[in-house]
């Protein structure tokens, strides 16, 4: 299934402003998320619908599903080794198991017993899940909190082999519509089509966000 997009000016009022949402295009059985690669790996996952190639499975990857926060990680596919956007839509069974299995970036008090019980957490989880200042088009910060997610070891395999059901390619896009964020039409600018995402489990809910 190809991106949904809809104008920026139409969604973002319906978006909260405050508070932390995992923003995504997402159905009942899929949800997508956003990677900037070189272009070898980027040509290698949209030609195969996989990841490989270049792509290293011993390290750390970043999922971003908000798309306006990728924008923000990688300049609109201007950084070095950012310059390919892609869209990869995974299973809502994949993503929810990444969330049931995430560990904050940082202590939070109430969600882990003690910093000790945070740290074992963090060092035997293979998800980091972090909030940072969500940004708009102009890369201006926001009340509100995005969310990305660090996956490795069993998780990544598993993101990569199983979940993973379709790999778009959209740097066209983004150059097309970042002309519209740097001279701040925003009644022209075209984003993915999000909304706030429904975590199913509620002790998931409750933990992460």
């Amino acid at each position: 299934m190809p991106l949904i997009t809809k104008p920026y000016r139409e969604q973002a009022g319906a978006w909260p402003a405050s508070g932390r949402h995992i923003m995504a295009q997402y159905d009942e059985d899929s949800i997508v998320v956003y990677q900037a690669y070189t272009p070898s790996i980027a040509r290698y996952a949209a030609a195969r619908g996989r990841l490989g190639g270049g792509f290293k499975r011993d390290r750390m990857t970043w999922i971003k599903p908000n798309f306006l926060w990728m924008m923000y990680r990688c300049g609109w596919a201007t950084k070095e080794r950012q310059e390919r956007v892609l869209a990869i839509r995974l299973t809502r069974e994949g993503f929810e198991e990444i969330l049931a299995h995430a560990v904050h970036s940082a202590y939070v008090e109430g969600v882990y017993e003690n910093e000790e019980q945070w740290r074992t957490a963090s060092r035997d989880s293979d998800v980091v899940m972090q909030w940072d200042p969500d940004h708009g088009p102009m890369g201006e910060k926001l009340e509100r909190r995005a969310v990305q997610l660090g996956l490795r070891g069993d998780t990544l395999a598993r993101y990569v082999d199983d979940w993973v059901v379709g790999i778009e390619d959209i740097t066209d896009f983004v150059h097309e519509q970042s002309g519209n964020a740097v001279a701040e039409r925003r009644d022209r600018l075209m984003t993915p089509w999000e909304r706030v995402y429904d975590v199913r489990a509620d002790d998931v809910r409750k933990r992460v966000l």
